[in-house]
């Protein structure tokens, strides 16, 4: 979406761990810990690909290997504002509804597109109602 709409879409990322995942919230305060460092996607595509082998060993592992001054990263995951930033993505997701990830809102309501094709065409479902822009009554005495 941002290669075929870069002037029109804005990706906003908000962390919403999941309280059933044993190490969510941890690899959430890792992602964040390596973005302090420029890395923050290279690292949240590694958790994904070894989601089903997490640990306190792993992030430091994909830290390493992301080349991440681990010092640094160490000092990082136990800063309290990554995790007050966390629990605030938190507690906005829960407010807007959030019930799982990933959830994409679009304009601020949740889309239901399941397939890139449909997410496609829920975008230039939006981008053509703000070209026709708001709609407006009028005409009628009052």
């Amino acid at each position: 979406m941002l290669e075929k709409f870069p002037l029109q879409v804005k990706l906003v990322f908000k962390s919403f761990p999941l309280a059933k995942h044993k190490f969510a919230k941890k690899a959430a305060v890792a992602a964040f810990a390596a973005r302090r460092q420029g890395k923050f996607w290279e690292y949240h595509d590694l958790l994904f690909e070894n989601v089903d082998t997490l640990s306190d060993q792993k992030f430091r592992q994909i830290a390493r290997e992301l080349g991440l001054d681990l010092e640094r990263f160490e000092k990082d995951i136990n800063d309290l504002k990554i995790v007050a930033r966390i629990n605030q993505d938190i507690r906005l997701g829960a407010y807007m509804g959030v019930r799982g990830t990933p959830t994409v809102f679009i304009n601020g309501t949740v889309s239901r597109a399941r397939t890139l094709e449909a997410l496609e065409a829920a975008v230039e479902n939006e981008l053509e109602k703000a070209r026709k822009g708001p709609v407006v009554s009028g005409g009628g005495k009052g």
